[in-house]
């Protein structure tokens, strides 16, 4: 196990490293001076070389980089003043470090994910469970249709609905808004139901099917049938081997829609108004805000991937035979 994780982690230091040079080399192929944002409107030439000199903007691009880079784990100066590492720089819009920006964007995606994923895993599996219990009956086809349903929305069309249902029209539910659950557990559960509800319905439906058909498939098992032959209950089979057999491709698919749940999150927080970081990742490209973007690309890539590393070790405590 340590020598695959310690595989696994150099594997990642080298997939963020290439994230890192390829969006920083893509960013200086678009046609735009980032200097200008810093400038403000009575920009002068002199004013312009002056930031140049400033950023490292008058340095060529793969020298800019390795500074970059070397800044993230050492440090580095500015003339705004010292970075301590990690340093990701300072903004170029409005001169704010990077890194405390995105620690405290942080807490709001972190919960509107984690919020997501305990809905979508609850009402997924819960459903595919129950259809598979009763295989070929009217709950069965229920959900199956409800999932094709479900597998066909979207976030930007759901949302704006929910929210003229529950919110404007009605006055059911109070506007989605993000407060610390340190501070109000209460106002933090509420004000993030709604972008919950809205997040998980584009995997609920995955997740059903996924659930169900490999819930059926566990069922069939030689190890069932002889646990079913034992004298067993049915309801003890079900849930003590077949259904933790049956969690594996269920983690393996978590793992992989870590990314898409943190796309859905940007759409999300855009839908509900929301400020996460998929909400000033937007704003970074639309301002072509280099550090800024850089610092959120990293932070990003490295959950994914730590994520994944974390699926991928999991799989040793939900089947023993994983192990070997």
């Amino acid at each position: 196990m340590l020598r695959f994780l310690v595989r696994r982690t150099l594997g990642a230091l080298v997939i963020l490293l290439f994230i890192s040079a390829f969006t920083y080399f893509l960013f200086f192929a678009i046609p735009h001076d980032p200097a200008l944002l810093s400038c403000g409107k009575n920009c002068t030439p002199e004013n312009i070389a002056l930031i140049h000199r400033n950023l490292g903007l008058d340095e060529p691009i793969p020298v800019q980089y390795f500074h970059y880079m070397v800044g993230v784990f050492a440090g580095r100066h500015f003339s705004v003043g010292d970075c301590a590492a990690p340093c990701f720089g300072y903004s170029f819009a409005n001169s704010d470090p990077v890194w405390p920006t995105i620690l405290n964007r942080f807490p709001l995606t972190l919960s509107l994910a984690a919020g997501g994923i305990v809905v979508f895993l609850l009402v997924g599996l819960g459903a595919g469970m129950l259809a598979a219990w009763r295989r070929g009956t009217f709950v069965d086809k229920f959900f199956s249709s409800v999932s094709l349903v479900l597998s066909s929305m979207q976030i930007y069309f759901v949302g704006p609905i929910v929210l003229a249902l529950l919110v404007y029209n009605n006055q059911i539910m109070d506007q989605p808004k993000y407060v610390p659950i340190s501070e109000d557990p209460v106002g933090w559960f509420s004000g993030l139901l709604i972008p919950w509800c809205v997040l998980s319905i584009i995997f609920t439906a995955g997740y059903t099917r996924m659930s169900r058909s490999t819930m059926i498939d566990q069922l069939q098992e030689e190890h069932v049938r002889t646990a079913r032959a034992k004298g067993m209950s049915s309801r003890y089979v079900f849930f003590r081997y077949a259904w933790r057999g049956s969690l594996i491709p269920i983690v393996t698919m978590l793992g992989l829609d870590i990314g898409t749940l943190l796309g859905g999150a940007m759409i999300t927080e855009f839908t509900f108004s929301l400020a996460g970081i998929g909400r000033l990742a937007v704003d970074s490209v639309l301002r072509t805000d280099l550090p800024m973007l850089m610092g959120v690309m990293l932070f990003s890539a490295a959950l994914i991937v730590l994520f994944n590393i974390i699926v991928d070790a999991t799989y040793a405590f939900i089947d023993p035979r994983v192990r070997l």
